[in-house]
């Protein structure tokens, strides 16, 4: 027996050396390259707390896996009692080099606890190992990337946590001069088994056999998982906690900005990945390949190309697939993210309605934007590589500063016979209406912005507008990636609203409000910004707008995603509503608040031809007229329109109403 475990300490040691030392390179290799990209990142390691909690609360606590209780209930089952049978199979290891060395002796009261709640864990992953095979036999989900791969983690960690079970149990029957410790009645399951198992009939020499079987296939199997994770999807075991960790704590609301005017820069936005930035790269590492962005994704839903997982899959492969150029600093030699061949098409990334979906429901964090807004950057101003409507749109906003070409003189004439002054004639207005283009020239959005006039005087609101003076708020011009021209309309913005000072500003439009609020501090304009859903129930609130009690019927909440997902405002749209609607309940359509589905506007699609899959808010109507509501309240002036577009498509007769026209009405 000496000899056997001499012979078992240094086939260990030579084991744990190779498998560690494989794994260190392999990881080794992998930061080098994150390092090795040239994209800019600022970042500051701040509030350490804050992160620290972050790590138990997402990590640990898989609180973005359970948004779906039964997947995230079952994943969270695997995850914990996976990791609470590692330290005792670190033990194993190292008791497999030093047979001797009694670990537990140490603190015997502390480690029976562990063991015993171990036990107990371990067993617990059983079941959720078997509902993740049945989803992957037999519901097969659409999203859910099926394959060797997964596969193959679903054996090791079945395998590992079996043979786990097993060895807890011949070690109770071990003496205590093999094992190294007393394990009799410290293990709550497997001590079940020995009598289930019939091993206590067993002969000592059997029981150590049957150990040692155990044993090797259990350590085996863990440093093959080690060996494995490094070049597999489950590298989000490493990367996973570094991402969350360094995750930006309040969510970023605004996109990055490109310096136009930097004379050393090469090139604008994402062009190679190895133009990625270190953060970009981690992103890469940390996916899961668990498939809720696509299944949330309003492209992947209607069958365009994009698939957000898709995209983070291929960028990593093409990542890795270019290592050596990369890393050898030879980037002149790297192949471009979109070219012929590849997976990341103009299609994919034109796809995109930037509604946020994706990230939103991300368990780590992973930025997907980044990716599609950076690329699409580089497509414009690089390879004037664009859907070819957009070159008219651009001009538009080039020569009349709105996307449909109307001229900016004519930018007030929406208000003409309603008492609307101008901020040149009330400067000391207490807010300014940021009318937005499609308030000023859309004919639907016109309505809208008239509702809202009358709105605010019924309430007394001391307003003002631009007129001739607002700009498109730039927001189009850089979804779609046309920096240059976004950065020109918001500078004109910009210079204009700090010549008036305006106490607050008040928008109608989502789009005006994100990029006003969050983008426009970028380049020197910091103002009070809120949406019309905020101020319009904060003046409910005080008693200026009172309903005059007529009802509506019944009516649904379409989310606007850069209201909702972008800015978190769910509740204020759904109590005015409510308000003014006889203090009727909503009908929540299926997919509402954070899981709604986008109308299909966002992004510059609302200037794009919609050719490829099922139209989006072809898509959306179906649900509304699938609510029973008989009217559909809006909270954007690019949903009125998509919703009202794709109900007409439909045959439906169900209203489509923003918010503002609801009061209007209400007040009436």
């Amino acid at each position: 027996m000496d000899s056997y475990l001499t012979i078992k300490s240094i086939v260990m040691a030579a084991l744990l050396l190779g498998a560690f030392g494989y794994f260190f390179v392999r990881v080794r290799h992998l930061v080098r390259l994150m390092k090795a990209v040239t994209g800019k990142r600022n970042f500051h390691l701040d509030r350490l707390g804050e992160r620290v909690k972050a790590l138990f609360t997402d990590v640990l606590g898989q609180r973005n896996v359970r948004r779906k209780p039964i997947i995230g209930m079952a994943h969270m089952l695997v995850f914990v009692g996976f990791l609470a049978v590692q330290p005792h199979s670190l033990e194993l290891m190292i008791r497999g080099v030093f047979p001797h060395l009694e670990i537990g002796a140490a603190v015997p009261g502390l480690y029976r606890a562990y063991l015993f709640v171990a036990d107990i864990l371990a067993l617990l992953v059983l079941p959720g190992l078997l509902y993740a095979l049945y989803r992957r036999l037999l519901v097969r989900p659409r999203y859910l990337t099926m394959g060797r791969d997964a596969n193959l983690i679903l054996l090791f960690t079945s395998v590992i946590i079996v043979t786990f079970l097993l060895i807890n149990a011949f070690e109770t029957l071990l003496p205590v001069s093999y094992a190294g410790f007393d394990y009799r009645g410290v293990f709550p399951v497997s001590g079940r088994l020995v009598t289930f198992f019939g091993l206590d009939r067993l002969a000592p020499q059997q029981v150590i056999a049957g150990f040692e079987i155990c044993y090797w296939i259990h350590i085996l199997t863990i440093l093959g998982f080690l060996v494995y994770i490094p070049g597999s999807k489950h590298l989000h075991l490493l990367a996973a906690a570094p991402n969350v960790f360094l995750k930006p704590l309040e969510r970023e609301k605004a996109i990055a900005v490109t310096d136009i005017e930097d004379e050393e820069a090469e090139t604008f936005g994402l062009g190679k990945v190895s133009e990625l930035n270190w953060k970009n790269v981690l992103d890469l590492y940390a996916c899961t390949e668990c498939g809720r962005c696509e299944e949330q994704c309003p492209a992947a839903n209607t069958g365009k190309p994009l698939s957000p997982k898709s995209l983070v899959h291929d960028f990593k492969v093409d990542l890795l697939t270019q290592a050596e150029k990369i890393l050898a600093q030879k980037y002149e030699d790297v192949l471009p993210v979109v070219r012929e061949g590849a997976p990341v098409t103009p299609d994919v990334l034109w796809s995109c309605t930037t509604c946020r979906a994706c990230e939103d429901i991300c368990p780590v964090n992973i930025a997907h934007l980044d990716l599609v807004i950076e690329a699409r950057k580089y497509q414009v101003l690089m390879e004037a590589n664009f859907p070819p409507e957009m070159q008219e749109t651009f001009n538009n906003l080039e020569n009349q500063s709105n996307p449909w070409g109307f001229a900016n003189d004519t930018r007030a004439d929406w208000a003409k016979g309603l008492d609307v002054p101008l901020m040149s004639d009330r400067p000391d207005a207490e807010v300014l209406y940021f009318v937005g283009c499609a308030g000023s020239f859309d004919d639907r959005g016109k309505k809208i912005a008239q509702a809202m006039a009358r709105v605010l005087h019924k309430a007394g609101v001391n307003f003002a507008i631009l007129g001739p003076e607002e700009s498109c708020n730039g927001d189009l011009a850089r979804r779609t990636g046309n920096e240059y021209l976004a950065q020109m309309l918001i500078q004109q913005n910009v210079e204009v609203l700090n010549q008036y000072k305006p106490k607050k500003i008040l928008t109608g439009c989502p789009h005006c409000f994100n990029v006003i609020k969050n983008e426009y501090p970028q380049f020197g304009g910091n103002y009070q910004v809120v949406h019309h859903s905020e101020f319009l129930f904060d003046l409910h609130k005080q008693g200026r707008l009172v309903p005059a009690g007529k009802s509506l019927g019944p009516v649904t909440f379409h989310d606007s995603c850069y209201l909702g997902r972008w800015n978190g405002i769910y509740d204020a749209p759904r109590d005015l509503v409510v308000s003014m609607n006889a203090g009727r309940p909503l009908i929540e359509m299926e997919r509402s608040r954070d899981k709604g589905f986008c109308c299909g506007a966002g992004g510059g699609r609302m200037f794009m031809e919609e050719t490829l899959g099922e139209r989006i808010n072809f898509v959306r109507a179906d649900e509304v007229l699938a609510s029973g509501a008989s009217t559909v309240a809006a909270a954007c002036p690019f949903c009125a329109t998509m919703l009202r577009d794709g109900i007409l498509a439909r045959e439906g007769s169900v209203e489509v109403k923003d918010i503002v026209e609801i009061i209007d009405e209400a007040l009436a």
